[in-house]
């Protein structure tokens, strides 16, 4: 846990603190540790030792994914969306590659069937002895190592903080948030993001946690893993004064996000702030 004093948040009057979830692990680190932990749990004591999941080809996911299976001794399959992906690369396809994990490019249009049943009927008969994971590690295993967080952080301070912030890409993390009834500051990474108000609702299967989320989806910044002059300005003002590295596809936007309601008044003086650093820092040398 570290706090963040600077003049916004002096101004603000407000506690902020980053919970270093980056600092979890080298390779397999932040909300990627979290969410695979029970997952990769389920596939060991149900026998499987084979891995197959997804993501884009600068995938968190699919970064934490492969390492997480080469450190367990399992055997790893990663879907990628992009045809194009077959032949091209990326320094996170790389890593993927070197880790041992077995690459298929495919089609866009595919790709958005890869949660449909009969997709996954397809896969199940091509791969049968492989464990398959959504996309970003998004499933009901998720849910208790995410809460794990909010009690490891409470542990730490000493007391409940007033909100924690979180970026949400497809969601897990933040219903990993709202299942231990916390209010959770939501900041969507993608262009029209409201859509996942709902399938974070469902996820943490309770619409009574509605009150709970509060979804902030201004922050995209163009949409998923795009970044403007403006944002990574903001990221290397913060990196300077806080000697905290940020990546722009998550965190980043959801500390823009965070640093813009407090400069326009969001929060009480006096309130407590847990802001979550998930990791994914391989994606800096994107864009520096």
């Amino acid at each position: 846990m570290q706090p963040l004093v600077d003049l916004t948040t002096q101004r603000a009057g407000v506690n902020l603190y980053l919970k270093r979830d980056d600092l979890i692990h080298p390779t397999v680190s932040g909300n990627k540790w979290r969410k695979l932990k029970y997952i990769l749990l389920d596939a060991r004591q149900k026998g499987y030792n084979t891995l197959l999941t997804f993501g884009g080809a600068r995938s968190n996911h699919l970064y934490a994914a492969a390492a997480a299976g080469a450190l367990l001794g399992m055997r790893t399959i990663g879907f990628v969306r992009g045809e194009e992906y077959l032949e091209k690369s990326t320094e996170t396809l790389d890593f993927c590659r070197a880790e041992g994990m077995q690459l298929y490019g495919i089609s866009r249009e595919k790709y958005k069937q890869r949660n449909t049943p009969r997709y996954l009927e397809e896969l199940k008969g091509t791969f049968p002895t492989a464990y398959i994971i959504p996309e970003g590690g998004t499933t009901p295993f998720a849910l208790p190592g995410v809460r794990e967080l909010v009690m490891e952080t409470e542990t730490q301070l000493g007391f409940k903080p007033d909100y924690f912030a979180v970026a949400a890409g497809t969601g897990g993390t933040t219903a990993g948030l709202l299942t231990a009834k916390i209010p959770v500051l939501a900041f969507t990474a993608l262009k029209g993001g409201g859509f996942l108000k709902q399938e974070i609702l469902e996820l943490a299967d309770s619409l009574e946690l509605e009150n709970n989320l509060h979804l902030f989806t201004d922050y995209h910044f163009g949409g998923y893993a795009r970044h403007t002059p403006e944002l990574l300005a903001f990221m290397e003002e913060f990196e300077l004064r806080h000697q905290i590295l940020l990546e722009h596809v998550y965190t980043g936007k959801m500390l823009y996000g965070l640093y813009d309601l407090m400069n326009k008044g969001y929060f009480q003086k006096g309130e407590t702030l847990v802001a979550i650093h998930t990791g994914g820092l391989q994606g800096r040398s994107h864009v520096f």
